[in-house]
């Protein structure tokens, strides 16, 4: 047998992210949305844009909306519209997507970053409010994977201070804390909707939301280069309008991001029954849905223990099994911010998670047999086999290893 005709034997990949699969459910109505676009030929902001802004305000529970190019310039806007500047410093996590310190480092501010809670992979609050100084301009907080921070005390932090949040919630639409939505946690909330998050466009695009009036229109000024109309700059801004085809998928997907999210939900659940059954809750610690919030799964990380990452990892892959790793180094340690002083051994457990968390396929349209698949193949990659099968592919929750789930459980 050559080796094309074996390789054609094996099961079909299972990739990280399926959005064939999505786009197939929907796909009629998004090309109708799409071909009204072209026929009426208005293809940058204009009332599709505005009505996507309402319907995400309402989504949101915020009572401005404003729609930008990318999560990047959302961030930017944001940060832009606060009079951040050189000088100033803005507080935030190392373990995250690279724009949430780029865009401070654009404008001349300068990143503090602080280490992130273990359990959550978000913002330590203790370790912000040791951060404070003089110089503080805002706090940035990062709902990372679709889970959000522990914002009650860096409400409190930035309430003494009198400084603004502002919500890296890029991965994190729809997600909630303590009943409230992402966006409306904090002074400003930036969005993504790059292909892969769970409210997807057809290309870049972003958002912003806040309560507060004077902001929404310094923004929208701000993201058509500070024009005040026609052709009145009064001060310079960015080129950073939301194209009407890309408003026009995302009214469409809006409709379906709960069922989404559900869906996602239901696979991480399947998940912690599936990790029980192979043995692997003694190595591997799934991701903790912490008290109060609503966890929207952009991502589902775990973290493997002992070093053993990369080997599962490389054993995925032989078995063509998506995963990634999010994220490999840290934004301290980025070379591009050297100046900034960061060291190896500065925030542990940040440089821990970079050297344990692998991300798994969790998208809404991921079968049953794909998740075994999944936990079959990092079982195999370990050495392991189950211990024991199933009634029920949805287990109790449980999804803690034991000492970790203490600690979730205390907080």
């Amino acid at each position: 047998m050559s080796e094309s005709t074996a390789a054609d034997t094996r099961p079909d990949p299972v990739p990280l992210i399926d959005l064939v699969a999505q786009h197939q459910t929907i796909e009629s109505e998004v090309i109708a949305a799409v071909s009204r676009v072209f026929a009426e030929q208005r293809f940058i902001l204009g009332d599709e844009v505005a009505e996507l802004e309402c319907d995400l305000a309402e989504y949101c529970d915020s009572r401005e909306a404003i729609g930008c190019a990318s999560g990047t310039d959302a961030l930017l806007l944001a940060l832009m519209a606060l009079d951040i500047g050189p000088g100033d410093e803005v507080i935030t996590s190392p373990y995250s997507f690279f724009a949430t310190a780029s865009s401070i480092y654009r404008l001349g501010a300068t990143p503090i970053f602080c280490d992130i809670d273990p359990v959550s992979f978000n913002l330590d609050p203790q370790a912000v409010g040791a951060a404070i100084t003089p110089r503080t301009r805002a706090i940035m907080p990062v709902h990372l994977f679709g889970q959000c921070a522990e914002m009650e005390p860096l409400w409190r932090i930035a309430g003494r201070s009198d400084i603004p949040v502002v919500e890296d919630a890029c991965q994190a639409i729809g997600a909630e804390y303590q009943n409230r939505r992402a966006g409306v946690l904090g002074t400003l909330g930036c969005f993504s909707f790059f292909p892969t998050k769970n409210l997807g466009g057809a290309g870049d695009g972003g958002l912003i939301t806040t309560d507060d009036p004077t902001l929404a229109t310094r923004i929208r000024r701000l993201r058509v280069h500070g024009e005040a109309g026609q052709y009145d700059h009064v001060e310079v801004g960015l080129n950073s309008r939301l194209d009407a085809v890309q408003a026009a998928v995302l009214r469409v997907k809006l409709k379906y991001l709960d069922n989404w999210t559900e869906a996602r939900t239901r696979n991480a659940r399947r998940y912690e029954g599936l990790f029980e059954q192979y043995g692997l809750l003694d190595c591997i610690t799934l991701p903790a849905t912490l008290h109060d919030r609503r966890h929207v799964y952009n991502q589902y990380c775990v973290r493997v223990a002992g070093g053993l990452r990369d080997q599962v990892l490389a054993g995925l892959r032989e078995r063509r099994i998506g995963c990634s790793v999010y994220y490999p180094k840290p934004l301290h340690l980025q070379t591009c911010f050297a100046d900034l002083g960061g060291e190896p051994g500065s925030l542990p457990n940040s440089e821990l998670a970079s050297r344990e968390s692998l991300a798994l396929p969790i998208y809404s349209e991921l079968t049953e047999e794909q998740q075994e698949r999944v936990v079959q193949g990092i079982a195999e990659a370990l050495g392991r086999k189950p211990v024991r099968s199933l009634q029920s592919h949805i287990p109790r929750p449980k999804f803690l290893s034991a000492g970790i789930r203490a600690r979730a459980e205390r907080e």
